[in-house]
């Protein structure tokens, strides 16, 4: 009897199996209908977000961040540059996005990913757009000297909402930033300096005399939902994305204000509803991470 119920367990499971593969769309379009994903979650629920920083010791800031299986690792080097004559006062910033061929088998070894530079210019436009940084921070001496920041975001497995984990891990890796010591060498130049020394014993000027933090102003978050006939799922996994063919991915800051809207393709909205409910489940998603985040960084200061 147990036997044959283990068989009988295993048959069915192998036929759902198949009708999954063979029919995707009808597979999900069962569980929408009754309000339920295929992995538990409700349609509105966002998938179990973690957030480690200080995950590269080489770095000056760095952070490991997951949002179900979806992981990215983004790290964060600073460099004395020359200010453009346009901006004497202010820094930069260079953001760029990996995806190796590890982190999904869609990847082919030796070709980037056609997604990568979109994702890219996405998360440069947002974080400067979104006022997260004042650029005028990153200067050291008006005309002469300000910081460049190098961030690199890798892309570890691609399981859905790539753009979400990426910012997110890009916020967390600011928010473990801290600004490497500088002074005047002999010929007048900024250099690093050792940070197990002091920077006085030359008798050169200390620019900054100690490690301090980024200021961050109101960080932007994410949300990507996926949209089929009435129904909204949040934060959807590489499968939904691959059976949906409708996108929106809400921006909002820290403040609650919008902050950008994408929708790549798909049918065009007609119900300005849609997007209101995108905003709405995103305001709350937003105050989900910031307590996320928060709570990492507390965890570090305790250390």
């Amino acid at each position: 009897m147990g036997l044959s119920n283990v068989v009988g367990d295993l048959s069915l499971e192998m036929e759902v199996d198949a009708f999954r593969r063979l029919f995707p769309l009808r597979f999900y379009e069962r569980h929408l209908s009754e309000s339920i994903r295929p992995d538990g979650r409700t349609l509105k629920s966002a998938r179990d977000t973690s957030v480690a920083l200080g995950a590269v010791a080489s770095a000056d800031g760095s952070a490991l961040t997951k949002i179900g299986s979806t992981t990215m690792l983004a790290a964060a080097k600073m460099e004395v540059m020359t200010p453009s004559a346009d901006a004497p006062d202010e820094g930069s910033i260079a953001v760029e996005y990996y995806m190796p061929s590890i982190c999904s088998p869609l990847v082919r070894p030796g070709r980037p990913a056609e997604i990568a530079p979109v994702i890219s210019k996405q998360l440069y436009d947002t974080i400067l757009s979104s006022g997260m940084i004042d650029l005028k921070e990153l200067s050291l001496i008006s005309g002469k000297a300000a910081w460049m920041v190098y961030l690199d975001i890798y892309c570890l497995d691609a399981d859905g909402a790539l753009f979400d984990a990426a910012l997110l891990s890009a916020v967390a890796a600011f928010s473990h930033l801290r600004f490497p010591v500088v002074s005047l060498n002999d010929e007048g130049r900024l250099v690093m300096v050792p940070e197990e020394g002091n920077g006085d014993k030359s008798g050169k000027e200390v620019v900054n005399k100690e490690k301090r933090k980024l200021s961050l102003s109101s960080p932007p978050f994410s949300l990507t939902c996926a949209l089929h006939k009435n129904y909204i799922l949040a934060d959807p996994t590489s499968e939904e994305e691959a059976v949906m063919e409708t996108f929106v991915t809400v921006v909002l800051n820290s403040s609650g204000h919008l902050v950008s809207l994408y929708k790549p393709g798909g049918p065009v909205l007609t119900q300005t509803s849609v997007i209101q409910d995108c905003i709405a489940l995103t305001r709350q998603r937003m105050k989900e991470v910031q307590e996320i985040l928060d709570e990492s960084i507390s965890g570090m200061e305790i250390d």
